[in-house]
């Protein structure tokens, strides 16, 4: 099982702990945050494109804005 690269356990845990689960496992909080790290890069890229588009390399939340649009998110 992989664990996520950059998104830290405590705060998945809380987040659904917030959503009413009452006991969390630790590999659920793992499968949570690989799933989160894989839409946050595909999110990224296209936010990425898009600014490239606009011929910035600053991504703003505009980006992030159409992006999401576009995967139907």
């Amino acid at each position: 099982m992989r664990e996520p690269e950059e998104l830290p356990l405590a705060p998945l845990e809380r987040l659904l702990r917030k959503e009413g689960a009452e006991r969390v496992s630790e590999d659920a909080c793992k499968v949570l945050g690989v799933a989160l790290e894989d839409y946050s890069r595909i999110i990224a890229r296209k936010a990425k494109d898009y600014s490239a588009h606009a011929k910035r390399k600053t991504i703003k939340a505009e980006d992030i804005e159409l992006a999401l649009r576009d995967l139907n998110i």
